[in-house]
């Protein structure tokens, strides 16, 4: 969903440019948030600029209501949107198969095993556990189905 301090007119008018001029459609909600209360709860509001200046912010917030990242972009900035769908991607994934991504992770690359909880796990890993890449005791890679 998107959030604004400006006017539901005002969000009429953006989304409606943006299909005019791009043929996109917002496939979301857009809240106004005209007296900034949301707003200044997610700290939205710049603290170089100390006024209402423009910040983009993208917040991942999971279905238990807890934020799981952040990404904060200026005004002079254009978000990327590849990364976002990225990182919520590489979320879903860390969810859904108990796993970390590394550093530069996109779907379909091997994915981080969370390191042993206990010495025969730490063995099993030594003696080259089925299905993972280590590149030392707790240090393993492997691949999703």
């Amino acid at each position: 969903m998107g959030l604004s301090i400006d006017s539901n007119s005002s969000h009429l008018a953006w989304v409606y440019n943006i299909y005019q001029n791009t043929g996109v459609q917002i496939p979301f909600p857009i809240i106004s948030d005209r007296d900034g209360s949301i707003s200044r709860m997610y700290g939205m509001f710049s603290p170089v600029t100390g006024s209402t200046t423009t910040v983009r912010n993208v917040f991942f917030i999971d279905p238990n209501q807890i934020i799981r990242a952040i990404l904060i972009y200026p005004l002079t900035n254009g978000r990327n949107t590849n990364e976002m769908l990225r990182l919520l991607i590489a979320l879903q994934t860390s969810d859904m198969a108990k796993v970390a991504t590394p550093a530069n992770w996109y779907p379909g690359q091997p994915v981080v095993v969370p390191a042993p909880q206990t010495y025969e796990e730490l063995l099993r890993r030594v003696e080259g556990e089925e299905g993972l890449c280590c590149v030392d005791w707790y240090l393993c890679y492997k691949d999703l189905p």
